[in-house]
């Protein structure tokens, strides 16, 4: 019998180099986390009031009465975002915090994004890959906002970054599960309107190449029927073919032309990377997917003139999309440093140009400048001792202060009133329902003449002006009461808007980025 000695294996000259990869690959990744983690911290006060009306509707459904605006009222579409609405309701019944329910699932959303794009990035090209399109998506300050805005914001950005992975990977030949796409494509719908337009790029692609697989058609035909059906179902329910903010909003062309205009600049490297992968031809079909998703993404926009994009909203929906393209462009690169350098270039950009953002000010500092006016103002009407069958404000900001306070509301810009939406007078609705209280907006500390088509001293004749309300650097909340209301009003509203004015950002109203930096200075725990 003969025995032989094993033979001590050479070692690898490779196994340093892949021990040191590995190692880069780790810092680098939990560099991309704790920036992703500051970010989020630093813009962790902002709530927008716009949230306030998807958690309005959210809490009606929650109490048995329908999504509805005003509980016994014909019902009223005043939210572009069924699926988030729909999402904290079972919060809502539990009677959780909303604003927090929003927040954390958004920053799952954003953290699932980040994963998606570094590791897609990582396992098809390699570190410098993965980095370019992980750095872009966390330096651009914007992201962190609309993780902690309260809207579905970043919710729909990760589910269309996941639609066009799965898309690749088909067109790429890799497997994709048969069920993914078409739940891709309904849930964006369901998300926001033109959440199908948007996805639908990506779908087509794993469409024509799964053309043949029988599975493909019946997972296809069950998402077109439950697509459906829901679009069915609201316009039944609703009445009108689209959500009542299409009626206020859609059509400014002008607007749009202004807004593409202006978010071209601060995106044009990633737009271009994207644009590059056309180039080449191992990323041609890729670069076709990413250039329609984001083409048909941004039309939606164009020929609506969006309003309330604050921090480049709207095109943040295909933002990391964008990331993804700079990552995918540099990929091939044979040189290390060509590859480092153009992504250094795209990384740089858009760092700066997310920190240059006009209206960052105003919206780094908005989430105590709200919670000293509209959720007081909101708190007091919930408090005051007025009858059920008065309960009644008019007003234009229709978010926390209806929110709160659960008060029948007329919303005179029309997203959340049909008739002013379909081009009722605003005065004449505001008068013949003769409101207990109306509430308004001024930039300066005088009453507004006119607010989005009311004529004020008309609406507000025979009424009390009992407080104006600073929020900030101008602009002023003032709130009108009938008189036989003024004094139970006044005892619970007053007394919440003091309190609020001494405990968020006391004596300060500029809209500068060191307000934000000292609140943020005074958060940390040394």
């Amino acid at each position: 019998m003969t025995v032989t000695s094993p033979v001590p294996a050479a070692p690898s000259d490779e196994a340093p180099e892949q021990h040191r990869a590995r190692r880069t690959w780790v810092f680098a990744a939990l560099g991309l986390g704790v920036l992703f983690l500051l970010g989020t911290r630093a813009a962790w006060f902002f709530t927008i009031d716009d949230a306030y009306i998807t958690f309005r509707y959210s809490d009606n459904f929650a109490a048995g009465h329908g999504p509805v605006w005003n509980v016994g009222e014909d019902p009223v579409e005043g939210f572009t975002n069924f699926l988030w609405m729909l999402w904290h309701t079972p919060f809502a019944l539990l009677g959780l915090d909303l604003p927090l329910v929003a927040k954390l699932t958004s920053f799952a959303a954003g953290a699932a994004a980040l994963v998606l794009l570094v590791r897609y990035c990582h396992q098809r090209y390699g570190l410098v890959s993965a980095l370019v399109a992980g750095g872009a998506y966390v330096v651009f300050i914007p992201t962190y906002f609309h993780i902690t805005s309260g809207l579905e914001t970043m919710a729909f950005a990760a589910l269309l970054l996941r639609a066009v992975i799965v898309g690749l990977r088909a067109i790429n030949g890799q497997a994709v599960r048969t069920w993914e796409p078409p739940l891709l494509l309904v849930l964006a719908g369901m998300l926001r309107p033109e959440g199908v337009l948007a996805a639908l790029p990506a779908f087509a692609a794993w469409l024509w190449v799964n053309r043949r697989d029988r599975r493909t058609w019946l997972w296809t035909s069950g998402a077109a029927m439950i697509g459906g059906g829901y679009f069915a179902w609201r316009w039944s329910y609703f009445g009108h073919l689209f959500p009542n903010t299409f009626y206020v909003k859609f059509g400014n062309v002008d607007a749009g032309q202004i807004w593409l205009e202006t978010i071209v600049p601060v995106l044009l490297p990633l737009l271009l990377c994207t644009v590059a992968l056309l180039i080449r031809r191992d990323t041609r079909w890729s670069g076709a997917v990413l250039c329609a998703t984001v083409g048909a993404t941004y039309l939606t926009y164009v020929v609506s003139g969006p309003t309330m994009d604050y921090l480049y909203r709207f095109a943040y929906h295909a933002f990391p999309v964008l990331c993804l393209a700079a990552g995918l462009v540099v990929g091939p690169f044979r040189r290390w440093w060509l590859a480092s350098g153009v992504g250094a270039v795209a990384v740089g950009w858009i760092a700066f140009t997310g920190a240059q953002t006009p209206d960052l000010p105003l919206i780094a500092n908005y989430g105590p400048d709200l919670a000293r006016t509209h959720e007081p103002i909101g708190r007091g009407l919930a408090d005051a001792d007025v009858p059920e069958d008065r309960r009644t404000v008019a007003l234009h900001d229709a978010g926390a202060i209806p929110y709160y306070s659960r008060w029948d509301t007329i919303d005179f810009i029309g997203l959340n009133d049909e008739p002013i939406a379909h081009g009722a007078d605003v005065t004449r609705r505001v008068t013949d329902a003769q409101p207990t209280v109306i509430v308004l907006r001024s930039y300066s500390p005088p009453p507004p003449a006119t607010a989005y088509g009311l004529d004020v001293a008309r609406a507000t004749e025979g009424y009390v002006h009992i407080h104006t309300s600073q929020m900030r650097e101008g602009y002023y909340k003032h709130v009108y009461v009938l008189p036989e209301y003024a004094d139970a009003v006044s005892n619970a509203v007053i007394p919440e808007i003091d309190k609020a004015q001494a405990t968020y950002d006391p004596g300060r109203y500029d809209l500068t980025i060191d307000r934000w930096l000292d609140r943020i200075r005074t958060d940390l725990p040394w």
